[in-house]
C-alpha cells in the first residue's frame, strides 16, 4: 500500500477535542460505557509478550512503537479470540467525505466481516494511536468514527453504533458513536489491565 502522503497526514490532524463535536454536527453526553463487562483470561506467554512490548514502547516514546508492539498484539490476540471472524486493518486509507475533512489514513479498523484483503462494511470501531496524553487522540478517533458510520451507510451495510478508541497503547479512552449521539466511556483502561481491554472489544463487535 502507498504510504500516506503528507496531505493525508495533515487532513487527519484537523480535528481536534472538543471543537469536532461542534465541527461534525453530534452531541455529547458521558457515562460509563461498559460497567458490566468482566475480563476475559488471558494467558502467559501473552501478558509476558505485551509486557515486553510496553516497556519497549515506553522507552522509545514514539507513536509508531506504542502502535507496533502494544495496540498491534492486543487487537491480534482480540482477533484470535474471536476465532477470526472479525477482521483488523492497520493503516488503511479512508476517504468518505474529503470536502468535512473526513479522508485520510487511520490507524486501525475492525470490520464485522472476515476479509482482510478488502476494506467491507459495516466498520464497527476505529482505533487512534498517540504517543503522549490519550486524550489528544479523541479529535481524530470521533472523526474517524463518524466517517466509518457515514461509509456503513453508504455501503447500505448499517449498523447500530460504531465504536472507537483513542490509545497511548498503555491507556485507552472509548466512545460510541450512534448516528450524531457521541457518548465518551467515563472511565480509563489501562494495558497492564488487558484482559478487561480484550472483554471490551469482543463486546463492541458482538453489539454494533
Amino acid at each position: 500500500m502507498q504510504a500516506p502522503t503528507q496531505k493525508a497526514k495533515q487532513c487527519r490532524c484537523e480535528f481536534t477535542f472538543p471543537d469536532v463535536v461542534t465541527r461534525l454536527g453530534l452531541t455529547l453526553t458521558s457515562t460509563r460505557l461498559f460497567p458490566d463487562i468482566q475480563p476475559v483470561a488471558v494467558s502467559a506467554d501473552f501478558l509476558s509478550r505485551l509486557d515486553d512490548g510496553i516497556t519497549l514502547a515506553l522507552g522509545l516514546d514514539t507513536e509508531k512503537a506504542r502502535s507496533e508492539f502494544v495496540v498491534a498484539p492486543i487487537l491480534l490476540e482480540f482477533r484470535r479470540l474471536i476465532e477470526r471472524r472479525h477482521a483488523v486493518f492497520s493503516g488503511v486509507e479512508f476517504n468518505i467525505e474529503p470536502t468535512t475533512g473526513l479522508n485520510g489514513y487511520c490507524d486501525f479498523l475492525i470490520t464485522r466481516g472476515p476479509e482482510i484483503y478488502m476494506l467491507t462494511a459495516p466498520v464497527v470501531a476505529v482505533a487512534e494511536a498517540k504517543n503522549d496524553n490519550v486524550n489528544t487522540g479523541l479529535g481524530q478517533c470521533i472523526a474517524e468514527m463518524r466517517g466509518a458510520w457515514l461509509f456503513n451507510q453508504a455501503s447500505k451495510a448499517p449498523i447500530t453504533q460504531v465504536y472507537g478508541a483513542a490509545t497511548t497503547g498503555t491507556t485507552w479512552r472509548l466512545l460510541r458513536l450512534r448516528d450524531t449521539e457521541l457518548t465518551l466511556d467515563q472511565s480509563e483502561y489501562y494495558a497492564r489491565e488487558v484482559g478487561l481491554i480484550l472483554a471490551i472489544l469482543q463486546h463492541m463487535v458482538a453489539t454494533a
